[in-house]
């Protein structure tokens, strides 16, 4: 197969905004793909090689990308660099000079096929040690003296992580439904098999090959992470026990990190909540895991907490933040170290327990643990009335938690892969008064500054996210909170992000001065929600006309990178915290 078919798609795919043209364009090129090339043009098109979870990146800079650019189409690089500055598109630039590439070639040029591509970044995403950058630089130089002006264009944007093309893995899996799956409304079933393994590649493989068949058989593998359920939010005991039937087991929201691990033997491997390894971050997690775990394979999640193993008293979340570091972790482990409070039973000895009800997988938790001081289950409680939730509430409190998890304990008490839903509600003490609770929003595009912010971005222009829709609504403009480094890196920071034209997943009605790729969360505090004839959010949903806003919103100073765009807080979140402003208004 010619990479070109991929490159040609990708062009009318870039060029519309609308979603179910893109989709039926991805239809396309996956049935003109041959079944055992559809897992590499898929990870290509989701602008990767392979799973997140495998850590693998290209990791070439735009600097590299240039002195490539310049070997292969004869041009000097500030003459590349003239041009980019023009074009904010190293792809477009890419195309751009090659389309009037000099005519100096001793030789002719070989069509590029997927299976080249690939296997050229694959090398190149592999090099590392002594001369790994020349060695890079030579391998992407030959693929663009190969490669036509369009091919280029998106060979560049995947060797520098931005391709650009605004495809979704939720686009993604509708495609396979309708190429494979016998139509759109086998979407869920695929879903599940995507939420249970996280790799979309080999996903597409076996829908591909075997059909839906195949996807209902799709097992759970230890050391492919599962996509983690989310929990949705009220403000009040009585609302809680009401959503969840009137009795809930109440659990411990422990404010550290989340985890899912995985082990097989003495294999231990542990995944964030975006589903990156980070055992190396946690060492004595992993040993705590090798000694307490005493199933022999296991799948569970819980949270990384930092402890004062003198006091006992757990310590702030910020504290884990100096795991993060690549070096000096010997002492980061004695200065701040870790237990772990698991929650959850995902796969225990063979079994999957994804599908079971709550209680059955904490069964499955217990009997999968050494009883130890610092790897335990989270503390619970069955609760039947306000009163006992609200008590065990300030007990958690006071033992410097964030709040409490509450959990439904129905015969439909699965466990939902990726996703968000009501069998899970969090309870934390903020939420009883007006928007002392942060939101999680993503940067979609900015502002520029006046006045002392002259040259810097004054305000950026932030977005709830649409889970039904896929798409990311704006719900404020932030401009208060940033220090004088935030407003100096922000920019440069967003620049790997910059889009030169809103992107297709963000609705919004404001033009920007700068638009962004939706893949930056901040984490933000606002006075109040008010409904908005200008934001997005919500549109419709409480007024016809109006969407919903955050007024005075403020940046916390807090980064969420352990967050995925499509993690942020959502716009039926944003609603909900609406109409509980409202209820404590009028009972105030």
């Amino acid at each position: 197969m010619n990479y070109a078919k991929i490159a040609d798609a990708y062009e009318k795919i870039e060029a519309t905004t609308k979603r179910l043209e893109m989709t039926d364009l991805l239809v396309e090129l996956l049935k003109n793909t041959p079944k055992d090339l559809i897992n590499k043009v898929v990870y290509l098109t989701q602008g990767k090689l392979y799973p997140d979870f495998e850590g693998i990146e290209i990791g070439v800079a735009e600097r590299l990308a240039i002195k490539a650019l310049a070997r292969a189409s004869g041009r000097g690089e500030k003459e590349i660099e003239a041009d980019l500055q023009k074009s904010g598109d190293i792809g477009g630039t890419a195309q751009n000079l090659l389309s009037k590439k000099r005519q100096s070639m001793l030789f002719a040029q070989k069509a590029l096929t997927v299976q080249r591509v690939y296997e050229v970044l694959d090398k190149m995403a592999k090099t590392s040690g002594s001369g790994a950058v020349d060695t890079k630089m030579s391998l992407l130089a030959g693929l663009l003296s190969d490669a036509t002006p369009q091919e280029a264009k998106y060979i560049m944007r995947t060797v520098t992580g931005n391709l650009r093309v605004g495809i979704a893995d939720m686009t993604v899996l509708d495609a396979l439904a309708i190429a494979y799956g016998g139509g759109k409304e086998n979407r869920e079933l695929i879903e599940r098999a995507y939420n249970i393994s996280s790799d979309l590649g080999r996903v597409a493989n076996v829908v591909a090959e075997k059909g839906l068949e195949g996807i209902k058989r799709f097992q759970v593998s230890v050391f492919e992470p599962i996509r983690p359920m989310l929990g949705e939010r009220l403000a009040s005991p009585e609302e809680i026990l009401d959503k969840l039937g009137g009795k809930c087991v109440a659990e411990y929201k422990y404010d550290g990190e989340r985890i899912q691990l995985h082990k097989k033997g003495d294999k231990v491997v542990l995944f964030s909540r975006r589903l990156e390894k980070i055992s190396s971050q946690y060492p004595d997690a992993v040993d705590l895991v090798k000694e307490n775990v005493v199933a022999e394979e296991a799948i569970l999640e819980g949270e990384c907490v930092a402890m004062d193993l003198e006091t006992g008293e757990m310590r702030p979340f910020q504290e884990l933040m100096h795991r993060r570091r690549k070096y000096g972790i010997a002492e980061a482990i004695s200065d701040y170290p870790v237990s772990l409070f698991m929650f959850d039973a995902l796969y225990v000895d063979g079994k999957d327990y994804t599908q079971e009800p709550f209680q059955k997988r904490r069964k499955a938790l217990e009997s999968a643990l050494k009883e130890n001081i610092r790897l335990t289950p989270a503390k619970q409680v069955l609760v039947r009335n306000a009163k006992q939730l609200e008590e065990f509430f300030e007990e958690a409190i006071e033992d410097g938690c964030e709040g409490l998890m509450c959990k439904s304990v129905g015969k439909d008490s699965v466990y939902q892969a990726g996703a968000r839903g009501w069998q899970w509600i969090k309870y934390k003490r903020d939420y009883k008064s007006e928007m002392t609770d942060t939101v999680d929003l993503v940067v979609v595009g900015a502002f520029y500054g006046r006045g002392k912010r002259a040259g810097n971005y004054g305000a950026l222009l932030l977005a709830a996210y649409n889970k039904k829709q896929d798409t990311f609504e704006t719900v404020t403009k932030c401009g208060t909170g940033f220090t004088d480094k935030d407003l100096a890196e922000i920019p440069k920071m967003m620049q790997k992000h910059k889009v030169p034209k809103k992107h297709s997943r963000v609705l919004s009605t404001l033009e920007a001065d700068v638009w962004f790729e939706p893949t930056v969360v901040l984490e933000v505090l606002g006075a109040e929600i008010t409904l908005s004839p200008i934001h997005m959010c919500a549109m419709d949903s409480i007024r016809k006309g109006s969407g919903l806003a955050i007024r005075f919103p403020r940046f916390t100073g807090k980064y969420r990178t352990d967050k995925a765009a499509e993690d942020a807080t959502t716009s039926t979140e944003i609603v909900e915290m609406y109409q509980s402003q409202l209820k404590q208004i009028s009972q105030s």
